[in-house]
């Protein structure tokens, strides 16, 4: 069936069928999964993909974890080739065979056939709660290679025409340390592809494979049309952008530098990012596929958001992404990268819309807050087990975008807001840990005519045993994420771990002791802004103060020069006027 011979509503059916399934898959994980990181805080990924690997629908995920999973197709399709058959299915967590973004996220490949013939393919992954690596959680930020990371498994049949492959599986739980849990997640993410696979066959027994394999290639010329497109509407030129992360995990003091150079030339984007530094000994180091991954989501921010759910194939082929081998965002084998979703993968991002924000400043994107996450482990007194606590509870906001603040609560800017947080009443039934406060800190929002989401505060005590707190999922507290047009950065994030009456400043990529009753207290900065503060609307700033309570009257004088007399609860209209006009800033009368 020619292309042009397709109706419409056929298309549009079968268009949005898929972005349906894949939303049902992740509803399922949801549902069966175990981890909390899983089931409540949706760390899942799910898409389809064709017989070539070409991608043909990814609505639903976290960017690192699936955005490239072309690569993990064609890596399957070249090593079986004609050893795939219906009722497989395949597990992979490694990054340089199979390319996953770091060994925790484990991922399930199906191949789904119609009529015996392959027609598509499926993924549904997941953060596993242990990988047998050298601590539990996966995040520690000073292994030796990657194997200290935990167990590598290429893509490996678990399933084979539909049998189980029960030594297969008993190995690969065997080197986890929880067994059970990881036994049960897996299986999650198996039925999800089973349900994909349910779906896509019953879409090709009602419309045909001809018609629906033609709507998927109209699919992919509509979308390359649309981003061919919104790239010529760029001017033509070369962009540059940086962002660093603290550092990696063994030199603590030095910064680790990701750099790109955005080309726009007529409909063609090259994101080039040879002048980032070398791969590191610590685990902040990405393989391509992370890369490809976070500048493909990076680079579509900037444009029109109503493609959001039906970027393919065709959007990524006017998008040329280029990472030189052996640096920090094209790490050979062996080279650890267990932290880097959330270090350089976010550092990745930040980069591209650092540099696209200067091509496009109407369109603007600010840095979200840094994550400053962590990983307890121990055994839970009430269970005698073993545990393994994700937190992200004191996430930073989201950065501001060009006529909007940033978004309140969200997760870092890897996950661009999938991530959802955690619930306190949940994390306590849960987990062996109290919490005393959670609250939006003042003054940590990053500066701006429209400035980033909050920062928060947040303060637990561990009531279990003693137990070990990982850091390697955080950064921002000597290196910040920028603002755009004259926005502030990201303020920078701080951890202490409160012993009786010492307070101890804990800092990321480090393995830290928490004894019974200690205090783990963290304030992390918010987004970063765009425009310069004194732009902003003063009754923006009022509202700042006293409805939301995010800025001190001291620094809506200071930063954003707006005076406010505390009695009256009124702006001071001249003295605001005064101090703008000193900074050549006029504000807009009230």
């Amino acid at each position: 069936m020619s292309v042009s011979e397709i109706h419409p509503l056929t298309l549009s059916t079968v268009w949005h069928a898929m972005q349906r399934i894949c939303r049902e898959m992740r509803h399922l994980i949801d549902r069966t999964s175990q981890f909390y990181l899983i089931s409540q805080m949706h760390d899942i990924s799910v898409g389809i993909w064709d017989a070539s690997g070409d991608t043909v629908a990814i609505p639903v995920g976290l960017t690192a974890q699936y955005v490239g999973g072309k690569f993990s197709v064609r890596y399957i399709l070249n090593e079986f080739q004609n050893d795939l058959y219906p009722g497989d299915a395949l597990l992979v967590n490694d990054p340089y065979h199979g390319y996953t973004c770091h060994a925790p996220d484990w991922g399930v490949f199906r191949p789904i056939f119609y009529n015996g013939e392959l027609s598509f393919f499926t993924l549904a992954r997941a953060h596993m709660e242990d990988t047998g690596a050298a601590y539990p959680g996966a995040y520690f930020s000073n292994p030796y290679d990657i194997h200290s990371e935990g167990i590598l498994i290429p893509p490996t049949k678990i399933l084979e025409k539909g049998k189980e492959k029960r030594d297969i599986l008993r190995l690969i739980f065997n080197n986890v340390r929880l067994p059970e849990n990881v036994r049960v997640d897996v299986q999650s993410l198996v039925a999800a592809t089973q349900l994909c696979e349910d779906r896509m066959v019953a879409l090709l027994d009602r419309y045909g494979r001809e018609t629906v394999l033609a709507c998927v290639q109209q699919m992919k010329d509509r979308s390359e049309r649309a981003i061919r497109e919104a790239i010529r509407r760029i001017p033509d030129g070369t962009y540059f952008g940086e962002s660093a992360t603290d550092n990696d995990g063994v030199d603590l003091d030095t910064p680790v530098w990701i750099r790109c150079e955005v080309t726009v030339k007529d409909d063609e984007m090259v994101i080039d990012f040879s002048p980032s530094d070398p791969a590191k000994k610590g685990a902040v180091n990405a393989q391509y596929m992370t890369t490809y991954s976070c500048a493909f989501a990076a680079a579509i921010l900037f444009f029109d958001p109503a493609l959001a759910d039906y970027h393919n194939e065709g959007s990524m082929c006017p998008i040329t992404i280029r990472a030189r081998e052996g640096s920090v965002v094209n790490a050979q084998y062996p080279a650890p990268g267990g932290t880097s979703p959330v270090n350089v993968g976010g550092n990745i991002i930040e980069a591209v819309t650092n540099a696209l924000s200067k091509a496009l400043p109407h369109r603007a994107v600010a840095a979200w807050g840094r994550r400053f996450g962590h990983y307890v482990y121990g055994n839970h007194p009430r269970t005698g087990q073993l545990y393994v606590y994700p937190g992200y509870e004191a996430e930073g906001g989201a950065g501001a975008v060009y006529g909007f603040d940033g978004y309140h609560g969200t997760g870092s800017m890897g996950t661009l807001g999938e991530i959802v947080r955690p619930n306190t009443e949940d994390i306590e039934i849960k987990y062996p840990w109290r919490t005393i406060r959670r609250e939006y800190r003042m003054d940590s929002c990053g500066a701006g005519r429209w400035r980033g989401g909050p920062g928060m505060e947040w303060e637990a005590v561990n009531e279990g045993e003693e137990c070990g707190m990982h850091t390697g999922a955080g950064h921002g507290e000597t290196t910040f994420g920028p603002g755009a047009m004259g926005g502030q950065s990201t303020p920078a994030n701080v951890c202490y771990i409160l012993r009786g009456e010492h307070l101890h400043a804990a800092r990321c990529h480090k393995l830290h002791q928490i004894l019974p009753g200690d205090h783990v207290i963290r304030k992390t900065g918010g987004g970063a802004g765009v425009g310069r503060p004194e732009e902003r609307d003063p009754q923006k700033v009022w509202e700042d103060v006293f409805i939301h309570k995010l800025v001190s009257l001291e620094a809506a004088r200071e930063v954003y020069k707006v005076v406010i007399d505390p009695i009256r609860r009124q702006i001071a209209w001249e003295a605001t006027v005064a101090l703008r006009s000193a900074a050549m800033v006029t504000p807009a009368e009230g």
